[in-house]
Order: C-alpha cells, then structure tokens, then sequence
C-alpha cells in the first residue's frame, strides 16, 4: 500500500501507468478549487424575505470559523482519529484494515481518512456521467490506490483546516442533509455554529450510515449508541472531560426537525399566488444561454449552482392584481381570469396573477370540460401548476382586436399617418387575402376613419385595409420583434415567410398569444417604441456574492439581471400609436379625434389618468381580452378556459378583463404622480 500511494506509476501498471498517473495529478488540481453543489434560494423584492429554495441536494457553504468547534471535534473523533498526525493517508489505519479484512475474508473495516474520504465525495459530485460516478465511488483497488494518492497530493494543496471545512460541507447526514449547515438546520433547527457537544456527536455519528443511525426514526437506540461511541472518542482526544462525556451520554437526544421548501409548490401559503411568478421564473431560467448549453444543464444550474435570486414583482401591484381577478375568491369558475403586469422600459414582470390556486393537489378538481380530453382527465381548477399567464409551453388564447395594434404600429412606423383614411364598409371585400371578405362586429362601425377612431371603435374592415397597404408580414414580423411567439402549427404555418404576407386574419387576433407576450408588447408601446425582454428578476447572485453575468455575442460581459432592451419602432411612431390607444379607453388623445364612441370608455375614469389600451375578443366571444397602459405600466388580462377553448365565456363577460386592468392599474399606482403621454410629431398626425 505505501508503494502505491508513493509511486502511482508502478501501482497502476496495466491500466494506463503515466497516462493514469497524470489524470490523477490533474483532478487532484481540479480537487483543489472544486466546491460541492449549493441550494439556491428565491427572494422577495425586498432581498430578505425567503419563498423558496432550489435543490437536489439541501446544503449551504459554511465557513470553518462558522462551524462549532465541538462539530470540527466530533467529526474527527467519528471518522478519523489520527487527521491532524497523516498526511491524507494513515499507514497504521491501512495496516490495521488490511489485517482486519483479511481475518473476515471481506470488508469489515476501512482505511479511509477525512481526506480520503472528501476525495470520493468530490470527485462524485463533479461527476458528469454515470461512468464517472462509478469510477469515483466503485470498490475496486485501482479507485482506492488513485483515491489515496490524490489524498496525499491534496493535503500538499490544502491545510488541514480547509480539508475538514470542506469534508463538512459535502458530507451527507440523511434527510435530505448535505453538509453540516442543512445538517444542523434540519435535525435541530439551529445554525452550525450553536451546535452543542451532544448535537456535535449525534450529527457525527450520522455520516458513516445515515439510515441506521438516524436520530428521528422511531428507534433511537442504535443513534444512542453511536452517539456515545463519538462521545467516547472525543473524551480519548481530548476534546472533552470524562465528567463532561458522562453526562452528555446520559442526555436523550432532542430534535427539533426542520423541513427546507423546495421549489414552487412550497412557497408559503400566505404568498400562494406568487408560485405562479415563481413558475415563470423557472422557465425563464431554463431558458437562458448564461446558465449552460441546454435546459438540462440550467435547471441542474438552478438547483446545484448556490444562486441568491430576487424577484421583480412589486408586491403592490401584485396584491392589486390578485384582488382584482378573484385570486382568492372565484377560483371555482371554469374560465381563468389572468393579468400580467410589465413595466415600460425594462421589461420586469411586476404582478402575474390568476383566479387559480397554484398547487400540485388535483385531487378535489372537477373533471375538463373538454370532451376530447379522455376519460377521467381533470380540470384546470380550483388548483393547478399550468403557466396560464405565459412564459412556459402553452400556447396561450386567441387575443382578438388586441393583434390590431400590429398592423398599426407597423403602417406608421413605414411613414404612413393617424389621418390615414378610409371609408370602412361594413362588409370588406380583399384584393389581396385570396378573397376574403371580413365583415363588423356592428353596422354602426362603418363609414370614414382613421386611425383614431377606427382604433377606438376597433373597426375590422379599416384594419384589414390598413393590413393590405403595409403588408401583413409586416406586421407578422413587427409582432415577433416584440416578443410574440407562435406555438401552434397553424400559427406557425401562416407566420412562415412563404405564407405571411397572405395572413390577413392576422390583424383579428386569430393567432394564440399570453398576457406575458401582449403586456409586453404594449409596454413597448409606451415605453416610445423601446422593446425590452419579459424579465422576472431585479438581481441574481452568485454563490461568492457577485451579480451573475453572461458575454453578449460581442464578447462583451453584462449582468444577467439587467434590462435587455432595444429600440423596434421609431419613437415617432410609438407615440403616435398611444395617441390612437386612448380613443378605446374614453381617454382624449392629443392630436387628433376618436369619432364619438370606444369599445371600453369606463377605463380612463376609472384609472383617473391618461390611459390607452385596446379591447379584443374572439368568435363567439370564446375569450376577451382587455391590454391598457400608462407611462408607468402595463397590463393585459383575458378571460376564458383553458381546458376547452370552444367552451365560451359570452358577451356578458367580455367586461371582466377590462375591469381587472383598469382596476389593477387605478390601485397599482394610486398616490403616484400623473404622468402624461409624449405626443406625437406633427408630421405623422398627418
């Protein structure tokens, strides 16, 4: 064995012999600044206030000056008497195992030190594949010789302080408890460094078999003994008096279990709607190249990768959102009431809520109102986990006349103006749809418009006309460039360059869309034609404390949770589209004139500021939707079931969207200055 471990080449002949002895001189350097995985924990704006955590395996990285002395004893005296006189690997130990194992003809004893060990538990958890978790924790010789001289290499690299510091952090000690500050936490719901000479012992004894010595089985015997057995060895050392040991033995072991949140599902009830934002964060995360080449590797990033999170929600307007779509009072209605709140010029997410109870538990849930759903496949509600609101698969609801704010933003953005007119039939035969022939939702829309008051009154005819003279791809692409996304193969088909400029039901809103994509969309809008990616953090952090950050495809480095923000349409033009947006919301804009009615006139006395918007539903009124906007925010709410899009909400409920943004929007920003909108140029009024 000393042979082995002082000339590894001649050990490991046969199986590779430099060629081996290098790989093992490399990950002993790799050893040396590896550190085991991390929780990550999820916060509230403020920074403080805990939601949730993120792991596969529960553990905080605690300094050595954090950690109890007794707890620094005891595990020495548990698994390595001998740690301050070797030099990683303990010839006498190796001597007294070998005689041991030969006497039982087995392994009825091992030679592993601290350092040995920390070694296996390192080189396991850096593990990529399966193969490598094998070689790392495999009984074979070849694994022991390479893992002893790694040790003694390592302990050239590291002291003895910080082999033991890191040991305490990446050993397990059962329940979920991996290193000594989830150790602590959860047996005895106190911090490392209040650890007693009992808990020392008890948490000590727990690393050579978590199972069988577990202190919070039903049994506590075996972990009695063990713990006596670590006691015993503390007072042998040193560490502790013969008086002192005696006592501590006679002591029954007190817990005082803890049990860490993990993800979503375990934020805490008073904050229930805030696991749909936590949701979102999720798949936001799972999303971004900073965090590793795919999902896989993101998510494992998420919950191994130690990072401080802080979400951008306001817990004002959150608290405004959920009140104003029942999210705790009309959860037993089939059609999902959502509203997503965005802030112009950044992007951040500040409210997401639904009339749902965010939970994994289905079991009290009706069955779908889908018939082609299949035989017992429950409904969306009262509970559910699905991401109505956007940012995760589903393809979200027809958005209706909301879409017609594409085809606008784009023909003015082309050079075209508000006084752009047209006399709107009530029926429109297309020259160019392949000859379709859309009608209005009511003869009192036709006659002369412009964009104000086509806008305003929301006359189908005047968009498809206007569709016709910028082009529909245009608008396709506009609304891609303000982050739409189309999840349907029919949405997919007709946005496809070969089809696009021929989607000229595109400007109806027939394509499927979340309240995430149109409240950012529209927050584009009045933020002057600024288009910023939907971004549901303030800050992340990494484990040392320091702003996680990517490198932009010019090589240059930004903070993760920074705005990323660039301009899509002039400013010109987004001004003068928020000029036409107030004619639906009974606002005044300032250039031009509505033509006397708007499909939502309660809104501006109800936000009791300048506000613009846009109303939409859907054939049959299968959903409806409401988007309004100040300077400040914006917001998009729609009503309609998820479960079965064919199963209508009606005309007498196309008003809820439109209450829930104006009501969202009037308490989200109450005692807040009144804030105007830039008018537009002269020059596109027109």
């Amino acid at each position: 064995m000393v042979a082995a471990v002082a000339y590894p080449v001649v050990a490991l002949t046969g199986v590779g012999a430099k060629a081996t002895a290098h790989a093992v001189e490399s990950k002993t350097r790799l050893l040396a600044t590896a550190l085991p995985a991390e929780t990550s924990y999820l916060y509230a704006p403020d920074g403080k206030t805990l939601l949730t955590m993120f792991y596969e395996e529960y553990r905080q990285y605690t300094k050595l000056s954090d950690i109890s002395p007794h707890m620094q004893q005891a595990i020495v005296a548990a698994e390595d008497n001998r740690f301050y006189q070797h030099h990683g690997v303990d010839p006498k130990g190796v001597a007294r195992a070998f005689v041991a194992n030969a006497r039982s003809n087995g392994v009825s004893q091992g030679a592993s030190t601290l350092t040995m060990q920390y070694v296996r538990m390192a080189l396991r958890d850096s593990a990529t594949t399966p193969k490598e978790v094998q070689e790392a924790t495999g009984q074979t010789p070849i694994r022991k010789v390479k893992e002893m001289r790694m040790a003694v290499d390592l302990e050239k690299e590291l002291s003895k302080e910080e082999i033991l510091e890191r040991y305490l952090n990446s050993a397990y000690f059962g329940h979920r408890a991996y290193g000594i500050y989830a150790a602590s936490e959860i047996f005895f719901s106190k911090t490392p460094k209040d650890l007693t000479p009992v808990e020392a012992a008890t948490l000590a004894g727990l690393v050579k078999s978590p199972s069988q010595y577990d202190p919070a089985s039903s049994d506590q015997k075996d972990a009695t003994t063990r713990r006596n057995y670590v006691l015993d060895n503390m007072t042998h050392l040193g560490y502790l008096s013969p008086d002192s040991a005696e006592a501590a033995k006679s002591e029954p072991i007190r817990l005082r279990l803890t049990y860490p949140p993990n993800d979503c599902a375990a934020v805490p009830e008073k904050w229930n709607s805030w696991g749909f934002l936590c949701d979102y964060l999720k798949n936001w995360w799972s999303a971004q190249p900073a965090f590793g080449e795919n999902r896989l590797q993101r998510m494992d990033k998420l919950r191994r990768g130690g990072y401080r999170i802080v979400l951008s929600m306001d817990p004002k307007i959150q608290a405004a959102a959920e009140e104003n779509v029942g999210t705790k009072g009309n959860t037993g209605s089939p059609f999902a009431n959502g509203i997503v709140v965005s802030e112009p010029g950044t992007g951040r997410v500040k409210a997401m809520a639904v009339n749902r109870t965010y939970s994994l538990d289905l079991d009290d849930n009706p069955l779908s109102s889908n018939p082609e759903a299949g035989p017992n496949v429950k409904a969306s509600y009262p509970n559910t986990v699905a991401p109505l609101m956007g940012g995760g698969d589903l393809p979200g609801y027809q958005a209706g006349s909301t879409f017609k704010m594409f085809p606008m933003l784009a023909a003015l953005d082309s050079g075209m103006t508000l006084n752009t007119t047209f006399n709107a039939p009530h029926r429109y035969q297309s020259q160019i749809y392949d000859g379709w022939a859309p009608t209005n939702a009511s003869g009192a829309m036709s006659g002369t418009q412009t964009m104000w008051s086509g806008f305003g009154k929301s006359v189908n005819t005047y968009f498809v006309w206007l569709e016709e003279q910028v082009g529909a791809e245009k608008a396709v692409r506009l609304a891609e460039q303000l982050g739409l996304r189309w999840r349907t193969d029919v949405d997919r088909e007709h946005a496809s360059p070969s089809r696009a400029h021929k989607w000229g039901a595109f400007t109806l809103g027939v394509s499927d869309a979340t309240p995430l994509e149109m409240a950012n969309a529209y927050a584009t809008v009045a933020a002057d034609g600024r288009y910023c990616e939907a971004m549901p953090v303030t800050a992340i952090y990494t484990r040392d404390g320091t702003p996680a950050t990517y490198k932009t495809t010019s090589g240059i480095e930004r903070e993760v949770a920074k705005p990323r923000c660039r301009q899509v349409v002039s400013a010109d033009a987004a001004r003068a589209a928020t000029d036409a947006a107030r004619c639906p919301t009974g606002d005044s804009p300032a250039k031009g004139g509505c033509g006397g009615w708007s499909t939502a006139d309660s809104v501006r006395g109800t936000v009791g500021r300048p506000v613009a918007g846009k109303t939409g539903t859907t054939d049959s009124t299968r959903s409806a939707w409401f988007v309004g906007y100040t300077p400040e925010l914006a917001a998009a709410s729609f009503i309609s079931d998820p479960d079965n899009p064919f199963n209508a909400v009606g005309d007498g409920q196309s008003e809820v969207p439109i209450a829930a943004v104006s009501n969202t929007l009037r308490d989200a920003l109450k005692g807040k200055p009144v804030r105007d909108f830039t008018p537009p140029s002269d020059r596109i009024v027109g």
